[in-house]
């Protein structure tokens, strides 16, 4: 059995793949301020609850845009296991040509999103990465990584409406039934839902206008399943994309290497 582990800025998502297959996934929070002994006690209480005995993990795969937890939880999971995990960085064999002008600022989760969906879907490919920051990276035919656009993401831009306007509410992440809302809570709600999904569209138009050609859109982050089901262009959510790439970067490096 294999870990991989994606630390992000709100929750390490942390999946088990066996004979090729995902097994389970679960979510903690991620916190800065995290030991080695709390996180071995949250990682031991995740692999108890899905029944996954120690000596069963072969090894383990860590992607990290936290630096301040990547070392910490490296070393908690070889302590657990005894195995030392391969951690997502320079050096790392990918197999994809990133055309960014600084190559080493390019995010560990989008180069892992960028492998899953080269290995799965057809290019040119457009993905929407939407966590904490919502991150698209664009894939030309060739298989090469050409950039992308990074901006708040959508609970960001929620908290940050609520926190500078006083007469407005915490609402919930779901469409309301018109795009014209007739009271404060729709109207927050198309502008967070409608407004972001509308985004995607107009990215989506203008990537595919510089590159001359359609795409495959994909969707993936914790809230790209709600935004991504109201655009008008076909967008595939992939919930998984993210542990899929750390696997398979996994048996390049590691298994096939």
């Amino acid at each position: 059995m294999i870990l991989a582990v994606d630390v992000g800025n709100s929750n390490i998502v942390i999946g088990a793949y066996q004979n090729e297959i995902l097994r389970f996934v679960a979510r903690i929070s991620s916190r800065r301020d995290i030991t080695k002994d709390e996180l071995a006690v949250q990682l031991k209480g995740v692999l108890t609850i899905y029944n996954v005995v120690l000596s069963d993990i072969e090894g383990a795969i860590i992607s990290s845009v936290v630096p301040q937890i990547t070392m910490v939880l490296s070393n908690a999971i070889e302590w657990l296991t005894g195995r030392l995990p391969l951690i997502v960085g320079p050096g790392i064999k990918t197999g994809i040509n990133i055309l960014i002008d600084n190559p080493a600022q390019l995010g560990s989760d989008l180069l892992v999103a960028s492998v899953a969906a080269i290995a799965k879907y057809p290019k040119p490919i457009i993905i929407f990465d939407m966590g904490t920051a919502t991150k698209i990276i664009v894939i030309n035919q060739q298989g090469s990584l050409l950039g992308g656009a990074i901006f708040p993401g959508v609970r960001i831009a929620l908290d940050a409406l609520c926190d500078s306007a006083a007469l407005l509410q915490q609402v919930s992440i779901d469409a309301p039934k018109k795009v014209i809302g007739k009271n404060t809570q729709d109207s927050m709600k198309s502008g967070i839902v409608f407004g972001n999904a509308s985004m995607i569209d107009g990215m989506i138009e203008r990537s595919e206008d510089e590159l001359g050609m359609k795409c495959t859109i994909i969707g993936t982050g914790g809230l790209a399943e709600e935004i991504c089901r109201h655009t008008k262009h076909e967008v595939i959510y992939n919930r998984d994309l993210l542990l899929d790439g750390l696997y398979l970067l996994y048996k390049k490096n590691v298994i096939n290497a």
